[in-house]
């Protein structure tokens, strides 16, 4: 392990079949408005609404609905969220659905007593809401695993009048307080979205995994994770109501992203924000943008980082080594990775994902280039990965 580090998460999990039992008894610990935020309506299709409703009844709450919460929030509808809060005085944001609207209702908490404009501060710039301001507590009911969302404190917006799509990671005062983990509420999610999440759990182990050439306790966690996504990836894809499987990825997605596996780590997320940039420019879901910009990264990067290649080409994917130099080794463990997302069915361009040769340009301009995995991209690198993803 390298460098200094604090680790602190104060996200409380309820997890299993009874989970929203958990919902009722953390409702006492709160005051009696609460703003519930969801997406277009499936949760009232599926009847987990009706589920979480009826715990908000018996506990006497006064609830004010924010429907329409889209799977990239953007700041319009953000500024709509600001304003029901403030207006209601919201003692709790409830987020009820997947990773998309556990993000924005965190997005919302940081700015409801922000006095400023809280799009440029939190996201073009970076910050954090001021020590003292006030902050809503958020709280999450998952319906879909991928994000990690439910224990951390990050947050994605997209301004869609500029085709920008920003992520932050506040401090923890935005984690969620506490958030309900039942895998069967996955089974409600459509298959397509499902594979979405699972490239997305997949993508943040691998940016905090290839960084860093130390031997760190945080890479060895961070292979049983994958290994065990891509078993129980396979299971889910061939009977999506198999719970062992998709309680499995729910699991995982957390660990994936809750801040344990970066300790010790530089970490990437390049691919984030290639993926972030393909989104704001095509609305596809932010798993599929991932995989579409995937092979073409690491492919530039793989000289810059070859020992980690090498490792994840034999530790996850049991490429043998003997005979081969490192970088027959690590090109064949990049095949393998791409063998596995086309066998569950995920895009490997972001033609597929509406992409196209004019739009190149714009989604190089939107893409943050960052200094902390093997190597830093430059502008032409950029283009070039964009147009070998096409």
């Amino acid at each position: 392990m390298i460098g200094n580090f604090v680790y602190h998460n104060p996200t409380k999990l309820y997890f299993g079949p009874d989970a929203l039992n958990g919902l009722k008894e953390e409702l006492t610990h709160f005051g009696p408005n609460i703003l519930l935020n969801y997406g277009g309506g499936s949760i009232k299709r599926n009847g987990i609404y009706d589920k979480v409703m009826a715990v908000l009844k018996e506990a006497g709450k006064n609830v004010v609905e924010n429907p329409g919460v889209m799977s990239n929030p953007t700041l319009e509808k953000l500024q709509e969220g600001v304003d029901l809060a403030r207006r209601h005085q919201a003692d709790l944001i409830l987020a009820v659905g997947g990773g998309s609207v556990c993000d924005y209702s965190k997005a919302l908490a940081a700015a409801v007593n922000y006095e400023g404009d809280f799009w440029d501060a939190f996201f073009l710039h970076q910050q954090n809401p001021p020590q003292g301001q006030p902050i809503p507590p958020v709280a999450c009911v998952l319906t879909m695993a991928g994000t990690g969302s439910e224990m951390n404190a990050g947050s994605v917006i997209t301004d869609a009048v500029h085709t920008l799509k920003v992520g932050h990671v506040f401090d923890d005062r935005l984690m969620p307080r506490f958030s309900v983990l039942n895998p069967e509420f996955t089974f409600t999610v459509p298959t397509e979205q499902m594979k979405a999440g699972i490239y997305d759990i997949m993508s943040h182990i691998m940016e905090q995994y290839f960084s860093g050439t130390d031997d760190n306790t945080s890479d060895y966690l961070a292979e049983g994770l994958m290994r065990g996504l891509i078993a129980a990836s396979r299971k889910a894809v061939a009977d999506p109501h198999d719970y062992e499987a998709r309680s499995n990825i729910m699991w995982t997605a957390t660990w994936a992203l809750n801040t344990l596996l970066g300790c010790g780590k530089t970490e990437d997320w390049e691919v984030h924000m290639l993926g972030h940039s393909v989104g704001a420019w095509t609305h596809a879901p932010h798993g599929y943008t991932l995989a579409a910009v995937s092979m073409a990264y690491y492919h530039l990067v793989l000289p810059y980082g070859l020992p980690k290649f090498v490792r994840f080409a034999h530790n996850i994917w049991g490429i043998p080594t003997a005979g081969k130099t490192d970088e027959q080794v690590a090109l064949e463990g990049l095949d393998a990775l791409k063998d596995w997302m086309r066998e569950i069915g995920l895009p490997l361009t972001i033609g597929e994902l509406g992409a196209t040769p004019d739009m190149i340009e714009g989604i190089a301009k939107g893409t943050f280039i960052l200094d902390a995995g093997y190597h830093k991209l430059t502008d032409e690198e950029v283009m070039q990965i964009l147009r070998e993803s096409l």
